[in-house]
C-alpha cells in the first residue's frame, strides 16, 4: 500500500506561543490572516476542544468560495493541535493537519504538518495555499505582537 502525500512547513514566528495559539483558535483573529495570499476570509467558527469543530469560509482573489471544516482530535493549549481537514467540495477526502508549537528565544518555532492528501496535486496545491497562508499569518502575529508590547490590544 502506498504512503499518502504529505507536506511539513516549519516557521520562527516573532510572538509567543499564546498569541501563535490565539490567531488559530479565536475566529475573530482567525478572519485576519487565514486563506492563500490574496484570500478575504468570510467566516471562521472554532471549538478547539477534543470533538469540537472548525469551519471557514474564505474568497479567493478569483471569486471562487471555498468551504473547509473539521473536527479537532488532539488538543494542547499553546502546544499542540491536530484536526481533520475536510472540503465541502470533496467530503471524502478527509486529511489531517496537525500544529506544534515550540516556545523559542525570540518567539515560536511554529511546524504545520498535513498528512493524508488524496494525492501529490492535493499536496501541491495546499503546499501553495499553506504558504501564503502562513506568511499572512506571520505578519499578523507580528503586529499583534508589537501592538500588545506598546500597550495595545489583540485585533
Amino acid at each position: 500500500m502506498a504512503i499518502a502525500p504529505s507536506l511539513t512547513l516549519k516557521r520562527h514566528l516573532k510572538a509567543p506561543p499564546r498569541l501563535v495559539w490565539a490567531a488559530w483558535t479565536d475566529p475573530a483573529m482567525i478572519v485576519h490572516w487565514w486563506g492563500p495570499t490574496g484570500a478575504k476570509t468570510l467566516k471562521a467558527e472554532a471549538d478547539p476542544r477534543v470533538g469540537g469543530t472548525f469551519r471557514v469560509i474564505f474568497l479567493t482573489p478569483d471569486g471562487e468560495e471555498h468551504n473547509v471544516s473539521g473536527v479537532y482530535c488532539e488538543v494542547l493549549i499553546e502546544k499542540r493541535l491536530a484536526f481533520t481537514w475536510v472540503w465541502i467540495t470533496l467530503p471524502d477526502r478527509e486529511s489531517l493537519v496537525t500544529l506544534v508549537l515550540e516556545p523559542v528565544d525570540g518567539g515560536t518555532l511554529f511546524t504545520l504538518i498535513h498528512e493524508r492528501f488524496f494525492d501529490e496535486a492535493a499536496r501541491d496545491r495546499h503546499h501553495e495555499g499553506w504558504s501564503g497562508a502562513l506568511d499572512s499569518l506571520e505578519k499578523f502575529i507580528e503586529q499583534q505582537a508589537v501592538s500588545l508590547a506598546t500597550g495595545g490590544s489583540r485585533t
